[in-house]
């Protein structure tokens, strides 16, 4: 039976609106457990136009309902009732997605005779009882207009309007009014629109989760063209505008894209059961499959969704912009701007305005050697491209395969300064791929890595910004310093070290290939070709050996300048390093890793300069006679000076810099046996120096603040019983938290003090012992699960037995935590190997 016969049935059983709603409620109920199987039938806007007419019939049977509650049998016509309602926003086009809010207006007239808002009133309580989520509003005719010009999303949600049912005449008149909010100033609504679109771009950049409705290139951008085409035209249909505004490939290239975002949100919704609109990894799977992805030899199902979905959002982010612009020229046109452009003319219908390059949205097409030639022009690192010129160069003709000379000017361009404002302009005209012909394999690469936040060919983009763009001054000057070629070399390198992912076999190994292939077509040196591959070979060495190995030890030192061979290459890496892990997240070059990977590049520098191996002790030599020749160790008391010479730790010496070794001395002569003095700095990460005369209960204070992420510990044995602690967190914390970590800091010099510290589970064959590290240290490695409070367990264990250690460096990848730990040789550690690796088992 229908369910308005049913109603019809329980109404002459004179039930009540409770019996009703339930009713209600499980049609609902009933109808969304069935959008599954109905997706694998109906996808993309066909889906949601029939999704949308599904909630039509709903609310329809809401509202006569409650006309038939109210009236009975001596129901009116349905134009007697001064009541009409809307559908608006998404609902109004047709486009409601699965858990998106149901946008409805309620216009009537108050007029007398009808107990109109009651009526309204029973019907919306009706409407939410039998859980639809309506976001509605309720407005006398002749507010709408007022309503309209209150906010600006209540706006364009009106200029979506659509007549769902009630009176017609009521509705022709408020197609009147709407018709008034179409036509009022439009100039300033659309720049309104323009600006509001602006900012919420800017809050949601792309990313590896990209935003499928708010972000770049998402479904809000073809909504603004729909709200401006309506203002504009009367239509929000962009198919209106072929093909005056927008020819008829690129119309169907922007609809394709739009029809999958809709498949893809509607798939999002249904996997997550809720209202989700950004593609986030833990839903990726069931989406893939809900599309119909399957796995590939090179890319599985999630791969693919993933970097069609990159694919698509690119194309609508620039078909908005172009059609923004064509669509908008004239209305919003300023008489002074056009004098400003012409006092810009460079060339026939180019125009460089305050650093920017426009184009006449008329000017004939060019070809790419035209576009190369234009470029040179622009050496200037504040130069910018508007959209008219992109557009322009966007339909630039090439033959299928590159000319030498196109080569050579592409080559030329490489020794500009602004190298990342000429390859982002040409990537977004899509002229790139043309001139870089593998850059299509990394073309919206997905990076599932919990590392990487863009796709591979934005993150390349991005490397290349930060290249010309280093905070570091040391850096800076390496780059500097380096000849015309080289810096072209690193530019390229930098935009090309990604350019081996996308296949089967190491990305390093086959990007090095794949960049010497490609740079012979252009005039490098076969030097400068030979040591682009060896960088991009090694482009994650430098980071990954700084991260995890010890780089005070000369095996692992050694073992890294062997692969690049000579100093030359070491600063080209450090310098591509850098550019490299500024663009992969934002939080991954921090201030400690800087530091950390300054203190690898002089230790690898230095090692350049030996001839032959050099043991520990000769090493700790050669610093303690640089040690002596230094004016501040010269001004200390003899007595002092001996004191330092005497400090048994090998790696005090080797790691910290004669200033820091006087500095450091200095205060430890000035601690007291019976005291201790620390200091706390957190400019840009948590760092804790404590020297101590007395016991100091580490495990306890690393107990106390395991919810930071501690990524070094550094311990040096001094004279006179003294010590030395140096912790490093990765993070800052807030100024507010100082004086609760300088209490914990107090209380550590309690030993009977004690943190709740639950074992850690460590795996046989995750922790191991290497006694044969060195002379003077045992080198212990930690590859376990990432564990709160895993550090401050084992530092009380090794309290416990009495085992002092030298170093400790943390790190954690993918939830797992890589610990590095130097044991100073001063008990029989090695004889009692097994028993202290039980320990932690």
């Amino acid at each position: 039976m229908d369910i308005e016969e049913i109603i019809e049935d329980l109404i002459e059983k004179n039930a009540d609106d409770f019996e009703i709603s339930k009713l209600i409620k499980e049609h609902i109920k009933h109808y969304l457990g069935s959008l599954n199987e109905i997706f694998t039938e109906n996808q993309g806007k066909d889906f949601l136009v029939k999704h949308t007419k599904t909630i039509d019939h709903f609310i329809t049977i809401i509202y006569k309902y409650t006309l038939r509650k109210y009236f009975g049998y001596y129901m009116p016509f349905a134009n007697a009732v001064p009541i009409v309602l809307v559908a608006m926003g998404s609902y109004g086009r047709e486009e409601l997605c699965v858990y998106s809010d149901v946008d409805l207006m309620v216009v009537y007239k108050a007029v007398p005779g009808y107990n109109i808002e009651p009526i309204i009133q029973s019907m919306l309580y009706l409407a939410w009882d039998a859980g639809m989520k309506l976001g509605h509003r309720t407005h006398k005719l002749e507010e709408i207009v007022h309503a309209s010009n209150q906010d600006l999303t209540i706006k364009t949600a009106m200029l979506e309007s659509r007549f769902l049912c009630g009176s017609k005449l009521l509705w022709m008149e408020t197609e009147r009014e709407l018709l008034k909010i179409q036509r009022w100033q439009k100039k300033e609504v659309i720049q309104s629109i323009i600006q509001a679109c602006e900012e919420r771009r800017k809050k949601n950049p792309m990313s590896m989760e990209p935003n499928i409705k708010e972000g770049v290139g998402g479904l809000r951008d073809a909504n603004t063209l729909s709200w401006i085409c309506k203002i504009l035209f009367g239509s929000i249909r962009l198919k209106d505008r072929v093909p005056e505004v927008i020819d008829e490939e690129e119309y169907k290239e922007f609809r394709s894209a739009l029809e999958f975002l809709y498949r893809v949100r509607s798939a999002l919704h249904l996997s997550a059961k809720k209202k989700q609109d950004v593609l986030i990894l833990e839903y990726i799977p069931d989406v893939a499959a809900k599309l119909g992805f399957e796995n590939k030899i090179l890319k599985n199902a999630q791969m693919q969704l993933a970097s069609k979905t990159f694919a698509c959002m690119h194309t609508i982010d620039i078909t908005f912009q172009i059609f923004t612009r064509k669509l908008t020229a004239s209305l919003l046109a300023v008489p002074s701007r056009l004098s400003v452009l012409k006092q810009g003319r460079i060339a026939q219908g180019l125009y460089l305005v305050d650093h920017c390059l426009y184009a006449s949205l008329k000017k004939p097409i060019p070809t790419l050697g035209t576009v190369l030639e234009q470029l040179q022009q622009f050496d200037d690192r504040d130069v910018s491209f508007d959209i008219s010129y992109i557009h322009y160069i966007r339909q630039a003709r090439f033959a299928a395969h590159n000319s030498k000379k196109i080569y050579k000017q592409f080559y030329a361009l490489l020794f500009q300064s602004n190298v990342y404002a000429l390859f982002n302009v040409l990537y977004e005209a899509s002229l790139l791929q043309q001139l870089i012909k593998p850059l299509k394999q990394i073309q919206n690469l997905a990076q599932f890595d919990g590392y990487h936040k863009l796709p591979a060919d934005i993150h390349s983009l991005h490397t290349l910004y930060h290249l010309e763009h280093i905070k570091d001054p040391f850096i800076q000057s390496l780059f500097d310093d380096l000849c015309p070629e080289g810096k072209a070399l690193i530019r390229l390198v930098s935009f090309l070290h990604d350019i081996g992912k996308g296949r089967k076999n190491d990305h390093s190994e086959l990007g090095a290939k794949i960049f010497r292939i490609y740079a012979s077509k252009l005039y490098f040196s076969e030097e400068a070709i030979e040591t682009g591959a060896t960088l991009i070979r090694y482009h994650t060495l430098m980071s990954n050996t700084a991260s995890r190995e010890d780089i005070y030890s000369e095996k692992v030192v050694l073992a890294f300048i062997s692969k690049l061979q000579t100093p030359h290459v070491l600063k080209m890496l450090y310098i591509l390093t850098y550019a490299d892990m500024n663009a992969v997240n934002d939080n991954i070059y921090t201030g400690f890793i800087g530091k950390l990977l300054r203190e690898f590049y002089n230790a690898s520098m230095e090692m350049f300069d030996k001839e032959e191996l050099i043991d520990e002790t000769t090493k700790r030599l050669r610093k303690e006679n640089s040690l002596k020749k230094s004016p501040e160790f010269l001004e200390l008391s003899k007595t002092l000076q001996k004191k330092t010479l005497s400090v048994p730790s090998n790696f005090f010496f080797l790691k910290l810099k004669p200033q820091a070794i006087v500095k450091t001395v200095k205060e430890a002569e000035d601690t007291p046996l019976n005291s201790y003095r620390y200091v706390i700095k957190n400019d840009d990460h948590l760092s804790i120096n404590v020297i101590r005369g007395i016991s100091f209960n580490i495990g306890y204070l690393l107990g106390k603040l395991s919810y930071l992420d501690l990524v070094q510990m550094d311990i040096y044995k001094l004279f006179d019983g003294k010590k030395y602690f140096q912790l490093d967190f990765n993070e800052k914390v807030d100024e507010s938290d100082i004086p609760l970590i300088e209490e914990l800091i107090e209380n550590s010099f309690d030993m009977h003090k004690k943190a709740v510290l639950k074992k850690p589970t460590i795996l046989k064959g995750e922790i191991d012992l290497n006694c044969e590290h060195s002379k003077s240290y045992a080198l212990m490695h930690v590859n376990a699960k990432n564990q709160r409070g895993l550090m401050a367990y084992m530092m009380s264990m090794f309290d416990e037995y009495g085992i002092d250690i030298a170093m400790a460096k943390i790190q954690t990848i993918k939830n797992k935590t890589r610990n590095l730990i130097l044991i100073e040789k001063t008990v029989p550690l090695c004889d009692n190997k097994e028993k202290i690796l039980g320990i932690f088992l």
